[in-house]
């Protein structure tokens, strides 16, 4: 069983105060909020749950992760979602610059 399958019944809730965001962003939110063991199936659950690729979902979310709405609706989320962000971030630019990051 994989992680998307194990977590089928035990689907988080929605953030609490949802005002200003759209059902979708409300949906990408609570997706976020789960956890996958396995290689590959957060992708398989975006193109099963949203109908999207995965570059047009992270596209999505990156675009959720500046409003304030989302801020406002799950701070703990939103914020530990940008942090990865940025440290993504900064090693593809070590990257770039040929300094390996740890």
């Amino acid at each position: 069983m994989d992680a998307a399958e194990s977590m089928a019944g035990d689907q988080p809730s929605p953030p609490e105060n949802v005002g200003g965001l759209t059902e979708r962003e409300v949906e990408i939110l609570a997706f976020e909020r789960q956890w996958w063991r396995h290689a590959g199936a957060k992708e398989n659950a975006i193109r099963e749950r949203f109908s999207l690729s995965s570059t047009r979902y992270y596209q999505l979310l990156n675009t959720l992760l500046e409003k304030p709405e989302a801020m406002a609706a799950d701070p703990m989320l939103v914020k530990r979602l940008r942090k990865t962000r940025a440290a993504r971030q900064r090693k593809r630019g070590a990257r770039r610059l040929g300094i390996e990051l740890s």
